[in-house]
């Protein structure tokens, strides 16, 4: 089985841009997407046809944030939100649950617009880590996929020394990520990819893709209890429909 998880930074763009030809193409039995940026009235029915079911999460915004998941085999239920109004609000979580394993799509706050959305993105942080164990709990074969906002050690950026004020890479994300990890979560690409240079985020300036000096800030997470399931890990830079790039994790 095959999950994709897909940062898009707008649907609607990322249509214009060959979204569906490319799905077409990979055909995941998963796909997880974030960013979405749209209410599901504003965007053509591009899935059905392809043989998938979409559930979706929208934030109160308009043009902001949203997540989703297309799914090939229907669930038995599926989770929109966390419970949280404050994050409900902003379209940040949904979860569909199997018979055997579930997999939640999450698309985490940053904090690179100013002090106030930098403590918005402490505090999620908090909330999530424990919402995370309680899921783990009832869905101890959970897989919590998307765009993390965090890139972990210095291998996952292009230039640590220069980004260690940064946010997205500040010691005490880093650290969260260190303890969330610690605690039962299995970073599946780099299961099968220790090396450096890989990366799911570029920044539009400065030519940054065409140079990979990139960030890698979107994960497969998945829970300890999966890893004798998981079998491939990888990431698709030259997938080019967002700033983001697809990530793959294939499991048994």
């Amino acid at each position: 089985m095959k999950i994709i998880s897909y940062n898009v930074n707008g649907i609607r763009a990322a249509l214009k841009k060959g979204f569906e030809e490319w799905l077409t193409e990979e055909n995941p039995d998963i796909l997880c997407l974030q960013e979405l940026k749209a209410l599901p009235e504003q965007v053509p029915d591009f899935y059905s046809e392809l043989g998938y079911e979409m559930y979706w999460e929208s934030a109160e915004k308009k043009g902001y944030s949203g997540v989703a998941i297309l799914t090939k085999q229907s669930p038995k239920q599926v989770v929109n939100g966390c419970g949280n109004e404050l994050y409900d609000n902003e379209g940040r979580v949904i979860r569909c649950d199997y018979e055997d394993f579930s997999v939640m799509s999450v698309y985490m706050p940053s904090g690179t617009s100013g002090d106030i959305r930098q403590d918005f993105k402490y505090e999620w942080l908090d909330f999530f880590y424990d919402y995370a164990q309680e899921v783990r709990k009832e869905q101890p074969n959970l897989i919590i996929c998307g765009d993390y906002n965090i890139a972990h050690t210095e291998i996952d950026i292009h230039n640590p020394v220069s980004n260690k004020n940064s946010s997205g890479f500040l010691p005490e994300e880093r650290e969260w990520l260190t303890k969330y990890v610690d605690s039962g979560f299995i970073d599946s690409f780099r299961e099968f990819n220790p090396d450096p240079h890989h990366y799911s985020w570029w920044s539009y300036r400065a030519n940054a893709r065409a140079n990979n000096k990139g960030w890698r800030i979107d994960y497969l997470m998945a829970t300890e209890q999966m890893k004798n399931r998981l079998s491939a890990g990888r990431i698709l830079p030259d997938v080019k429909h967002s700033d983001h790039c697809p990530i793959v994790l294939e499991i048994d």
